[in-house]
């Protein structure tokens, strides 16, 4: 995979100049004549992604989604309140980084300028001990990054620089991957942290926050992920951790837009149907097998979650081969999390940020003000004069006691906005998943590429190895266009062009000082 540097020389689209292009596969425009046959397998983020460059150039593609919408972890459905509004229910709060360049270009298929987004001013950061932080001040043009929040942040006292491990903190200047997985895959986040003397304040505010957006104990994390989360944000690109959220719920603002682009395209959207089985052909592609049908494709995209995955691979014996499959099983879920939405009768101290990372109170893990920045919230809570309120907690133990833990994540909501305590609950909504994927010690090598062992058959998701920078939201978009690429490269059709932040540290300088590491 060849990459090159943007040479425009400045932000392309609102990119880092300094990003990377990921060049498409060459070929002609698009199908013409006879054009074959696709199944996406997932209607979440690469799904859509793989669907919406597959029908774009021409591909005849069936999406299946087994739940009523688009979206997959960011769908959102109606809900009833007890007043007789319609509300939109999610699985809560996501942060649309500015380095997700992949995602953001999928969006602008409709809606070219972003307007659907809207800035959030900060990242702000509260421990229960006191200490506050955020990342607004912090100078966004690496190293100046990394070094603004050692400067700035107050978890960093003058002592602790003198007591670090400058050894082993030197790796972090030079991330690429996949050699951050063959260097830090066999130790947890928290023991990297740990092994560079990292002040304990800084563990439990910055860092661990970052490990939990994973939904994951830092403890159980691979050191390789927060690794790879550090350069993203601080030494890979000049976005820094600003991000922007939907103005409206999900549904409204994001996927709604998307199916009818990909309807307008020819796409058969296929909600409500899992596919339960697929049998590979002997001459290429396979036959699916929903609950109504069995239908011949030419080729597929499988873009399930980690355990949709192995649900699948594991109902259709004859699909990939024995060390594919063996892999494919191993995979794991993250533990449990819970994400809470409160409709009080009462705002909320004007001055609250629209979202707050929290640690050090019990489960919860961060807390959102929905009615600053999104549409659907604020005009109930003008109406009412009330406000909406989510929290989430995260890598809650799977036994625990659910009734207790939202209990207890309401009253940890008391500690950190105390105005809250005199509010009335009007109503409120729990939901508790658990499928998100688990990027455990040692498990990048059971990770499933794009490319399975036919070339049929593609995988995408947020699980999948790019072999590129990226996590999250952005790995699955980036992994959905990937997985139709490699489709489009067999057929001779041109792909599409990617982006990425830097495959290693921007700064020589810094890449010579990571080189004293090794």
């Amino acid at each position: 995979m060849m990459l090159r540097r943007d040479g425009d020389g400045g932000h392309r689209h609102g990119r880092d100049r300094r990003a990377e292009v990921v060049p498409a596969p060459a070929g002609r425009a698009r199908f013409t004549g006879d054009a074959p046959a696709v199944a996406v397998v997932g209607g979440g983020i690469a799904g859509i992604a793989a669907a919406t460059l597959l029908a774009e150039r021409g591909a005849r593609v069936t999406l299946h989604e087994s739940e009523e919408g688009l979206g997959g972890r960011l769908a959102g459905w109606p809900t009833r309140l007890a007043d007789g509004t319609t509300v939109t229910m999610s699985r809560g709060f996501h942060a649309f980084f500015r380095q997700y360049y992949n995602l953001r270009g999928l969006l602008r298929r409709v809606d070219p300028g972003l307007g659907s987004l809207t800035r959030l001013p900060d990242y702000p950061l509260r421990h229960s001990s006191g200490l506050r932080d955020g990342f607004a001040r912090v100078p966004r043009t690496p190293p100046l990054s990394a070094l603004g929040f050692v400067a700035l942040s107050p978890t960093f006292g003058p002592g602790d620089l003198v007591r670090m491990n400058p050894r082993a903190a030197l790796g972090l200047l030079d991330v690429r991957v996949p050699e951050v997985y063959e260097r830090l895959d066999g130790i947890s986040a928290t023991d990297f942290l740990h092994r560079i003397r990292f002040p304990e304040a800084a563990h439990h505010l910055a860092f661990e926050v970052f490990s939990r957006s994973f939904f994951a104990d830092p403890r159980e994390l691979s050191a390789a992920e927060l690794a790879l989360m550090f350069h993203i944000y601080f030494l890979g690109s000049a976005e820094g951790l600003i991000f922007d959220v939907p103005r409206e719920p999900f549904p409204a603002a994001l996927w709604d837009p998307l199916h009818r682009y990909l309807e307008g395209h020819g796409v058969d959207v296929r909600t409500r149907t899992p596919v339960r089985e697929v049998r590979p052909l002997p001459e290429g592609g396979a036959v699916l097998t929903t609950d109504d049908l069995t239908t011949r494709y030419d080729a597929l995209v499988l873009a399930l979650d980690s355990g949709g995955l192995r649900h699948l691979v594991a109902a259709s014996p004859e699909l990939g081969d024995a060390d594919w499959r063996d892999r494919i099983a191993r995979l794991r879920t993250a533990p449990p999390f819970l994400v809470s939405r409160l409709w009080l009768d009462r705002p909320v101290a004007h001055d609250r940020p629209g979202f707050l990372g929290t640690s050090g109170y019990g489960p919860l893990d961060n807390v959102s003000v929905l009615d600053r920045w999104e549409g659907e919230a604020a005009r109930w809570a003008r109406r009412t004069r009330g406000s909406v309120v989510e929290l989430h907690a995260y890598a809650v133990a799977p036994d625990a006691d659910r009734a207790a833990v939202q209990a207890e994540t309401l009253g940890q909501l008391h500690r950190v906005y105390p105005e809250t305590r005199s509010a009335r609950l009007l109503d409120e909504r729990h939901e508790w998943r658990a499928d998100c994927p688990m990027f455990p010690v040692g498990g990048y090598r059971d990770r499933p590429g794009v490319r399975s062992p036919d070339p049929t058959v593609t995988v995408a998701g947020d699980m999948v190895r790019t072999g590129l920078p990226v996590a999250l939201m952005e790995r699955a978009a980036t992994s959905g266009f990937l997985a139709a690429n490699a489709l489009l490269e067999r057929w001779g059709v041109r792909g599409q062009t990617l982006w990425t932040v830097p495959r290693a540290g921007r700064s020589a300088v810094l890449r010579r000082l990571a080189a004293l590491a090794d």
